[in-house]
């Protein structure tokens, strides 16, 4: 059987940085050279980074794609690689279809997401993807045109269909064609975002469709953060047997080459859906195959920390921010959120501000000065009582307001800092509070970026229990401190406050949770599995009523199937309640809950 050395490259991508991206490809290209790769795949829309949106839709925007496409395939054959075929995602347009039996044709100029083979400083082949997703984080169907055909190289005796992530997510299309076509190898282009275990359901997905297709399937990823998203590599091959060959890094870019024993390429079936291009017929000669890379997933929780730094630097770096600011509060979330901050950027370009009020504790000041301390980033106090009072003394406010005013003036301070220092404000609050609204609108949901947006405050703690055994582990100093992971969490606006004063126990409110924003389910759904009606009516109701402010909440990190903003998109005028729980079970609704913005006494603040 013909051998191939396939290099797979995953690389990280920026939006709208062709230069930078297309001098990625030149670099990674190079690396697969030198390691003997006779192929080398990069990952969907790798030349544009990905998603675009709706930069999809100027027309400046796709020529430029089109131009540096052209321009790359120029610099890889003047760098010395045009006789190695490149494969890579890139922005194109539609032309139109002038095939017998298309009705209408295809409207000329649209865009479609694509992937073009690069050889011998030309363009010699360009597929589109067929399957546009529609649901979660993308919007494809909105945005780009459908392709409808597959396209098939001859590389070295070895014939190499093409792919792009939904299309090996949906059943028949470009994989049932791969069959079709008798291909050797199939090689799928991905920009898969990062999900809590979804390694696992990837390896399935590919070990089905490599055996569906009948042919050995290398899938290749993006890696690194885009706003809200991570992508995170893993990237896979799998015989048509199911065995695997190659495992990529999580979270790391890098190759991942592998030699290959494939069929030899049959004589061409003509196929109306198969377009065949032909780059080299003669086989590789033998050569000892190397033992390729397979590494195992990151363990859960390792791997959604992994996840959240590598989000928070790349938002920092890709943004043009070289520093941070957040408000220390000796509390698990900031004090998660620093420690995630100095493991993403460094010590020293982390600023945490301790603002205490005249309601704080010595120990929550303390604790404050001690993650300081144990991670090495800067620390400074700002009392914040001063301005409190002076507020008050212009402006009379009693109860929840004065509350929330306290907040308010932490939330101006940092960005006043900000402002005059160029940091960017990371927002503390995790999704556990989000979802209930128990935060105050432009106090402690102030901010430029959320780390802990998508990380229910269950796994704030495994996650700050994670990190410190890791540390310990390595010989290293946990970061944070012990008291601020088992003292009862409080907002320190009252005396004596705490968060369970208003909220459920978080192992039952994250359980919720869970089901009804993750998992969809109802009142009557919830009350069935178990949760008492009572609790159950009191928490979708704080859902409910919290959308306003998640509309107008930072961009955090997404880890988990439905994230607020992307993933979970609901309208915040609407009357629409679900059906209650039995009405000897349901509380009655307080008046000062009866209606959208109120101030409440029941912690959730406005």
């Amino acid at each position: 059987m013909p051998q191939l050395r396939v290099a797979l490259a995953q690389i990280d991508a920026c939006v709208g940085d062709l230069d930078g991206n297309a001098a990625g490809v030149v670099e990674w290209t190079g690396r697969a050279a030198a390691d003997g790769a006779h192929l080398v795949v990069f990952p969907e829309m790798v030349l544009t980074g990905y998603p675009v949106e709706d930069l999809a839709l100027r027309s400046s925007f796709v020529e430029a794609s089109r131009e540096r496409l052209r321009a790359l395939a120029v610099e890889l054959a003047a760098a010395g690689h045009g006789e190695l075929p490149v494969v890579l995602g890139y922005l194109d347009r539609a032309e139109v279809d002038t095939r017998p039996g298309v009705l209408g044709g295809r409207p000329r100029g649209l865009p479609q997401n694509c992937a073009a083979v690069l050889h011998r400083g030309q363009v010699v082949a360009r597929y589109a993807k067929h399957h546009l997703p529609n649901y979660g984080v993308f919007d494809e169907a909105r945005i780009f045109v459908p392709g409808d055909e597959l396209v098939v190289l001859r590389v070295r005796g070895v014939d190499v269909a093409l792919a792009i992530c939904e299309d090996l997510w949906q059943e028949g299309g470009p994989v049932s064609l791969t069959r079709e076509a008798g291909a050797g190898l199939l090689a799928v282009l991905n920009g898969s975002p990062y999900e809590r275990d979804k390694d696992d359901v990837r390896l399935e997905l590919v070990t089905r469709r490599a055996a569906q297709a009948q042919c050995t399937l290398a899938y290749v990823n993006l890696v690194g953060g885009q706003d809200e998203l991570v992508f995170d590599g893993d990237s896979l091959v799998v015989t048509a047997d199911g065995e695997l060959l190659a495992r990529g890094e999580q979270f790391r870019e890098g190759l991942v080459t592998v030699d290959l024993d494939l069929p030899v390429a049959a004589v061409p079936v003509e196929h109306p859906a198969v377009r065949r291009v032909f780059l080299s017929t003669e086989p590789v000669p033998a050569y000892d195959a190397r033992q390729a890379p397979r590494h195992e997933p990151l363990p859960a929780v390792a791997d959604v920390y992994a996840a959240l730094v590598t989000g928070l630097r790349d938002y920092v770096r890709k943004n043009g921010f070289r520093s941070v600011v957040l408000g220390l509060s000796g509390g698990i979330d900031s004090a998660l959120v620093a420690a995630l901050a100095v493991d993403a950027l460094g010590p020293d370009a982390v600023h945490g501000i301790s603002l205490p009020s005249a309601y704080s504790s010595e120990h929550s000041k303390d604790d404050a000065a001690d993650l300081a301390r144990r991670t090495g980033l800067h620390h400074r106090q700002v009392p914040i009582a001063p301005m409190v009072e002076t507020f008050l003394a212009t402006v009379e406010l009693t109860g929840v307001a004065e509350e929330n005013l306290q907040a308010r003036v932490r939330g101006t301070t940092l960005m006043g800092l900000s402002n005059q220092e160029g940091h960017l404000t990371l927002a503390t609050s995790n999704k556990s509070e989000l979802a209930v609204g128990y935060s105050t609108l432009y106090g402690d949901s102030v901010g430029g970026f959320a780390p802990l947006k998508d990380v229910p405050k269950t796994l704030v703690w495994e996650l700050a229990r994670w990190r410190n055994a890791d540390a310990a582990a390595r010989g290293q100093v946990p970061p944070i401190p012990e008291s601020s992971i088992t003292k009862p969490p409080s907002a320190e606006l009252r005396p004596g406050q705490t968060d369970q004063d208003s909220l459920p126990d978080y192992a039952v409110l994250d359980d919720i949770l869970d089901d009804y924003v993750e998992g969809d389910r109802g009142r009557a759904d919830l009350v069935a599995r178990g949760f008492p009606a009572e609790v159950v009516d009191k928490v979708v109701t704080l859902v409910d009523r919290a959308e306003w402010k998640r509309r107008q909440f930072a961009p955090g990190t997404k880890i988990s199937l439905k994230a607020f903003g992307r993933d979970r998109r609901l309208p915040i005028t609407s009357r629409w309640r679900e059906p209650a729980a039995p009405a000897e079970l349901a509380p009655p609704v307080a008046p000062e809950d009866a209606h959208l913005g109120t101030t409440r006494t029941d912690g959730a603040q406005q």
